[in-house]
This record gives structure tokens, C-alpha cells and sequence, in this order.
């Protein structure tokens, strides 16, 4: 039963056949698989998709979709302690108005004849965002951090002329599969020990494999398992002194109550955008950033676009557009580009671009002061289990924090599916990714957790690890 007036059309208009068998007999074939000949024949599907019947209209199509997302467990019904790489931030009313403007809503690169204020709202991002991570020069956003980590240390390479770069152990690890394919075979990806008490880099470590080959060392602060590298401020000097650069991927959101990263040592930093006013949109909303000082070594090596402001043939007027455009796979033919840029998320820049303008730096010391307290408070409550650890290493943390179930009986598997059954979604399971923790879990307390959220999740799990 269909309903009348509502009657869709193909989704695809080339895929009628009498339109699809004028365009092949135009280029001389006589069937879709003449076409696709050159595909291997052990990579072809061999059968139909098993796909449901047509739907009559668009609006049977709008309520078979709901029918299929309403099966979603959501952070809206459910309390949420899960991190690891998309965060739960409050997002304010404004960086959604302001994002779903239609001048911003399809914020794709572009040229300045098609602008209705894109690119000062990028500039304005790139500015804030500059003065947040006390740098210069910061680029039009990238898919995510980990296309900006890659980028960063292929940047890095390149103003060094050298082909190795260092990286902590724990760290995410599918950031680093991605790094590695990004970035290999040109460069060498080494990963550098820990320490066993603290999670921070091993300096011992570092000093063994570091040599005059090495272009870079990357770490994090916040490090992925949420705590702060102390040893920022050593590790840059020991990447100084044998002529590498010192690479930091930073949250962003903890950067008004944690010194930013050129007070240690970095010249570049790299990130994430989404806590800063992005919706976590069921893993997507990710969004990267570079930075550097403004120096031409490092600026030309950006390959994605750079805004910047200029006068106009009219005084007392300013226009906004690339700086230096030749740098870029665009500019360059893409055969001798650098590295190729593609799609990014300028969306999410402007995006962070109005938080940061709304939040200004009193209010980012505040978030991040509550953050810190309410964390510590999870871990303090957590203590108080029996046989339950709050925080796996003995070091200060941000936001996120290992918690060690080893002595409870219980797996971190069965632990979660206990919470979700009372309504909560538990910390990250890390026994896959460092088996050597055992049943340990990356647990995330941001400034949208209440006291009583805490407390519920305190209790649950009393009940859960007797």
C-alpha cells in the first residue's frame, strides 16, 4: 500500500534503462559488465544485494529509517562514561545556530566570488584557536586528529629532511594503524616505552632509540589514557638536541588549566576539535587542527589551506582568502603537491571558532576546572570499592582515567554489559589494545556529569563487581 501524492522517483535518474542503454551505446557497449571488464573477477559480487523491496514513497522510506535509529542506544536515555577519542561536551545553543546558517552549512573550501563570510569566520577560528595553543598559524581543519597527527609529523619530516619519527606506546591504536599507513613507506614509526608507574614516556627509552635519523618525536598531553605527560619539557629537549622537532597532539579543551605545548618545547601541535562544540554524532564530528609559529620553514609545509586577512583597493576595507595557495596540492598540480589535501571539516572550525569566542579564556578556565574536580571525584569514589582501583598509574590526569578491575573477578566485558543493562555506558575496554594492563577500562568524566551521575555509577558498580 503506497500512499497517494507521495510518489518517489529513482534515486539515481541514469539508472533508468532506457537512459542507461543510450549512454552505453554512445560509448560503444552493450552492458554494464562490458564496462566494469577490467575489474577482477574474484572481487565482483556474484549475487543480488539482499536489499528490501523499493519503498512506495518517501515517507514509508523516513519511517522504516526511524524504526531502524530508534534501536540506538543514545547518551540521550543513557548515562555515559565512554571517551577514548569522542567526547561528551556540552555544545551551546549558539555553535548550533550559527553552524546550520546556510552560508556555513556547506562550508566546503571554496573561492572568495562564492563567499558569503566563510572565510573570515575560518580566520577568526585559525585566530582563536592560535591564541589557545599560544602558536601563530593554524590551518582550515582536517577530517579529524588523526589525519592531522599523520599530517604533523609528514610536516615535521619535511622541515628536517630526516625519515624517522617516535611515538608513544599508549597511544590510541587505531590513531597509530592510521598514522602508519599515511605515513609509510616514506617514513619509520618507532614506538617508545613507558613507564610502568605512571603511563609517561620512558626517558630511558627515548634516549636508545632517538638518533640523528629521527624528524620527530610525537606524544600527547593529555595523553590518550587521559594522563598528563610530566616529562613535556625533556622530551623536547632531547628531540632538540639531536636537530628533531617536537610534535604535540593536544585536547583542546584542557588547555586552560594545562599549559599549552610551546611552554615545553613543541613546534607543532596538532589536535581534535569536537569538545569544542561539536555534537559526538555517533563517532562522527571529528575535526583536526596544526599549528606552528610563523616561520616559512613551517608555514610552506602546511598542505592544507591557510585563511588570511588583507587590505582591499578600498581604504579602510579588509578582505579574507589563501595565503600562499602555491604550497597546496591545488596550487601545485596535485602530482607535485606535497601531500594531496582533500576533503576537510571547515564546518567544525567555525564551529569551535564560536565556542571559543563564546567561552573566551575565563570560561575555558572554568570548564577545564571543572573538569579536573569532577574527574577526581569519580576516581576518589571509585577508591572506595572493594578491589577496584580509580586510576591504573599514579600520575595527575585530565578528563579520562584508567580504571583497573584485575582484582574484582570480573572482565570489563561483563562489567559493561552489567552497566548497560542499568542504563550506562561504561569505560572503554583496553584489554585488546594493552593486553598488558589486564582488565583495565579508559573511563571519561567531563563538565556534563553531575555529582548525583557519578554516585549512580558508584553505586551500579558496587553491585555489579560484589
Amino acid at each position: 500500500m503506497t500512499i497517494r501524492g507521495f510518489k518517489n522517483h529513482p534515486y539515481i535518474p541514469n539508472s533508468v534503462p532506457e537512459i542507461e542503454n543510450e549512454m552505453l551505446s554512445e560509448i560503444g557497449l552493450n552492458s554494464i559488465e562490458e564496462l566494469h571488464e577490467d575489474v577482477p573477477d574474484k572481487i565482483k559480487l556474484k549475487e543480488n544485494l539482499n536489499l528490501p523491496e523499493a519503498f512506495g514513497s518517501e515517507y514509508e522510506l523516513k519511517r522504516h529509517m526511524e524504526d531502524i535509529l530508534i534501536k540506538n542506544k543514545s547518551c540521550l536515555e543513557n548515562l555515559n562514561f565512554l571517551g577514548a577519542g569522542c567526547w561528551q561536551h556540552y555544545v551551546p545553543a549558539i555553535c548550533d545556530e550559527i553552524n546550520g546558517r546556510g552560508e556555513f552549512l556547506t562550508a566546503y573550501g571554496g573561492e572568495p566570488y562564492n563567499d558569503f563570510g566563510r572565510f573570515q569566520a575560518l580566520f577568526e577560528y585559525q585566530s582563536l584557536v592560535a591564541e589557545l595553543v599560544d602558536m601563530e598559524v593554524v590551518n582550515v581543519p582536517t577530517m579529524d586528529w588523526t589525519q592531522a597527527a599523520a599530517t604533523a609529523i609528514s610536516m615535521a619530516s619535511r622541515v628536517v629532511g630526516k625519515k624517522q619519527v617516535l611515538v608513544p606506546k599508549l597511544m590510541d591504536r587505531e590513531k597509530l594503524m592510521a598514522i602508519k599507513n599515511y605515513c609509510t613507506p616514506v617514513l619509520e614509526i618507532v614506538e617508545v616505552d613507558y613507564d610502568k608507574k605512571t603511563g609517561c614516556m620512558c626517558m630511558d627509552d627515548l634516549k636508545n632509540k632517538i638518533s640523528d635519523k629521527t624528524a620527530a618525536v610525537y606524544f600527547e598531553n593529555p595523553s590518550y589514557l587521559g594522563f598528563i605527560e610530566v616529562n613535556g619539557h625533556e622530551i623536547s629537549d632531547i628531540a632538540h638536541e639531536l636537530g628533531a622537532l617536537s610534535v604535540v597532539g593536544v585536547d583542546p579543551i584542557s588547555l586552560g588549566v594545562i599549559a599549552p605545548p610551546p611552554s615545553y618545547g613543541a613546534n607543532i601541535v596538532c589536535g581534535d576539535l569536537q569538545p569544542l562544540g561539536v555534537h559526538m554524532n555517533y563517532g562522527g564530528g571529528q575535526s583536526g587542527f596544526m599549528a606552528t609559529m610563523d616561520e616559512e620553514k613551517y608555514v610552506m609545509e602546511f598542505p592544507s589551506r591557510l585563511f588570511g586577512i588583507a587590505s582591499t583597493n578600498v581604504e579602510g576595507e579588509y578582505g579574507f582568502g589563501d595565503v600562499a595557495y602555491d604550497r597546496t596540492s591545488f596550487g601545485n598540480y596535485r602530482e607535485n603537491g606535497k601531500e594531496y589535501v582533500g576533503t576537510q571539516s571547515a564546518l567544525w572550525g567555525i564551529t569551535a571558532g564560536v565556542y571559543l569566542a563564546t567561552m573566551g579564556p575565563k570560561g575555558m578556565v572554568e570548564v577545564g576546572q571543572t573538569i579536573m574536580q569532577k574527574s577526581q571525584y569519580a576516581v576518589q569514589r571509585l577508591n572506595e570499592l572493594d578491589n577496584v582501583k580509580g586510576s591504573y598509574f599514579d600520575s595527575v590526569f585530565f578528563k579520562e582515567f584508567v580504571v583497573d578491575f584485575n582484582k574484582t573477578g570480573k572482565t570489563v566485558k561483563e562489567v559493561n554489559k552489567a552497566l548497560l543493562e542499568k542504563g550506562i555506558f561504561g569505560g572503554k575496554d583496553l584489554s585488546r589494545d594493552f593486553p598488558e594492563l589486564g582488565q583495565c577500562a579508559l573511563y571519561c568524566v567531563t563538565e556534563v556529569h553531575t555529582k548525583t551521575d557519578i554516585d549512580k555509577l558508584i553505586t551500579a558498580l558496587e553491585e555489579i563487581v560484589l
